[in-house]
């Protein structure tokens, strides 16, 4: 018979099992919490809230001139991209005119997953809107390009789609 005063209940198995449960779930969420506060996460810019801070206004502002370029970013991308092997990349740059924009090149090579390993590569105008550059990836995986172009105080900023870099 149960009762206020037996202490049988405590040790019934069913009971030791779901306190067990709790517990478990109440330890591993608890490390899950710990490591997502002192964990450095690779997804996200750690600089975020410093880095390229801008108002409304100036990121409007960007906006509005990016638009008001109206230039034209044409990147050939390799068919194949192996790790740890150059590949050459041509990209075009053109105005809203169709004529070719001459300035200076850089090219981040960006790693969603890994941002400590993102790198830039200058590239060179090997003819007028025409740039040129060999870029060697050093992991496996998907990646992205983010083109600046910079032309006296103009500076237009454009991204690739993302592609596969395998080992073969």
């Amino acid at each position: 018979m149960l009762s206020q005063k037996n202490k049988d209940g405590w040790r019934n198995p069913w009971f030791i099992g779901m306190l067990g449960v709790v517990v478990t779930a109440l330890l591993v969420n608890s490390v899950l919490v710990w490591y997502a506060l002192h964990g450095r996460s690779t997804l996200v810019d750690h600089e975020y809230s410093t880095k390229d801070r801008k108002s409304d206004t100036e990121t409007i502002d960007d906006i509005q001139a990016r638009n008001a370029l109206a230039w034209k970013v044409t990147v050939k991308l390799p068919k194949t991209v192996v790790l740890a092997t150059p590949a050459a990349y041509e990209i075009d740059v053109t105005d809203r005119q169709n004529s070719p924009v001459s300035g200076e090149m850089e090219v981040v090579a960006y790693r969603p997953s890994d941002a400590e390993k993102d790198f830039s590569v200058p590239f060179s105008e090997v003819a007028s809107g025409k740039y040129q550059g060999y870029i060697s990836f050093p992991l496996k995986g998907y990646w992205e390009l983010r083109i600046r172009v910079k032309r006296g105080n103009d500076v237009f900023e454009a991204e690739s789609s993302r592609f596969l870099v395998t080992e073969t």
